[in-house]
């Protein structure tokens, strides 16, 4: 919205209109938000569409912040009753100071925009929420408008109070120019939904584990590090839970150290614990929107768990396995005499010729158990 603004400053555009269809989103990103529409030399006009759309939460005072509003049919507005970002269970004081400070807000919008106040500290006190007819009856906004054509219509000849002075609206046969928001933001938006950027951390988990466990594996180590990388940059737009995050890494040591340590399966249990407990906790806000979906983190879990006992298992595996080369290799390995001669002479074993140390003389070909290693020798018996 900030880089709209200043494109439609310096093209001297008629007005920055803003279709919004959201149920909210985060105070500060609002305030900036707010901020930038308060201070702009051009007219911004809400458009709350298409039809079905809403204005929720964060979205309400957004709204009361343009200089023009406007809603399509079958559309709605309110709910803006403000959650404590960064207390899961805000207590009733701190509740009460952030629903205050969100009231205060809003009165002042409404007051420089010359819109319903009352409505506006229901809004936030009580979650009041209002159909497109009842928001025009009720002085909530200023125009009902099928599409964009209608709307341009409507508003001409508006006079307008911006940061500059007042202008006059020539909006009739506007040519409409969409301003595209660029595949980063779309990347971002993408990304920035609560289950993704999970799906993304726990696969950077998963790549990292994997790469430590397997080094020179390369790419899962490469997949894991851009993975988190995405993940930790849509955080910044989420309210993280510290816990949270902190209990999925501890996941993942309680995972590792079910290699090292022989703890029965406990470890891992509690790894599995770790991260349901971690993902559940992992975004700290009560809108819905806002948080993991229980059908995303159950069979996450479930088969980051699996991927997990899956590595230990063939790690575990690969600890017990006896020792297949070097010199602690031979032993236990079957050879062939090819001379012997008081006790002593070379075998053939592994494509190698080795002195050999007999219990007793074995003839040539004769096949002979390798039993130890002395100095240069190996030393053999009979099967």
């Amino acid at each position: 919205i900030t880089k709209a603004i200043k494109l439609a400053e310096e093209n001297r555009s008629e007005a920055l209109i803003i279709m919004l269809d959201t149920p909210g989103g985060l105070s500060e990103s609002t305030w900036e938000i707010n901020s930038e529409i308060l201070s702009s030399n051009v007219p911004v006009v809400m458009y709350i569409a298409p039809r079905g759309a809403r204005a929720g939460s964060a979205g309400v005072y957004i709204t009361y912040s343009c200089h023009i509003t406007a809603m399509a049919p079958q559309t709605n507005i309110g709910s803006a009753h403000p959650v404590g970002a960064g207390t899961q269970q805000p207590d009733s004081i701190l509740s009460e100071k952030i629903t205050n400070d969100a009231v205060a807000k809003i009165k002042t919008l409404a007051n420089k925009r010359g819109r319903n106040i009352e409505w506006a500290e229901k809004a936030v006190r009580e979650s009041a929420s209002i159909t497109e007819y009842e928001a025009l009856e009720m002085g909530v906004i200023e125009y009902i408008a099928d599409d964009i054509d209608d709307l341009l219509r409507q508003i001409d000849g508006d006079t307008i109070e911006v940061i500059s002075g007042d202008v006059v609206l020539n909006t009739k046969d506007a040519r409409v120019n969409e301003i595209d928001i660029g595949f980063a933001n779309r990347f971002l938006e993408v990304i920035s939904n609560p289950n993704i950027a999970y799906i993304l951390m726990v696969i950077g988990m998963m790549g990292l584990y994997f790469e430590f466990s397997n080094p020179g594996a390369i790419v899962p180590g490469v997949v894991g590090g851009i993975s988190l990388i995405l993940a930790f940059f849509a955080f910044q737009t989420l309210p993280i839970n510290y816990a949270g995050l902190a209990l999925m890494i501890m996941a993942v040591i309680l995972f590792l150290l079910e290699i090292k340590v022989t703890s029965h399966g406990i470890l891992a249990i509690g790894g599995t614990i770790s991260l349901f407990l971690g993902s559940l906790m992992l975004i700290d806000s009560d809108l819905p929107y806002m948080q993991i979906s229980l059908s995303v983190i159950i069979p996450v879990v479930i088969i980051t768990a699996g991927f997990f006992l899956f590595a230990i298992y063939f790690a575990v595996k690969a600890h017990k396995r006896k020792v297949a080369t070097g010199e602690a290799g031979l032993i236990g390995e079957t050879a062939t005499v090819t001379d012997m001669t008081d006790g002593k002479g070379t075998v053939f074993v592994h494509g190698e010729y080795w002195q050999a140390l007999g219990t007793e003389d074995f003839p040539q070909g004769e096949r002979v158990k390798i039993i130890g290693i002395e100095g240069m020798f190996v030393k053999v018996d009979k099967l």
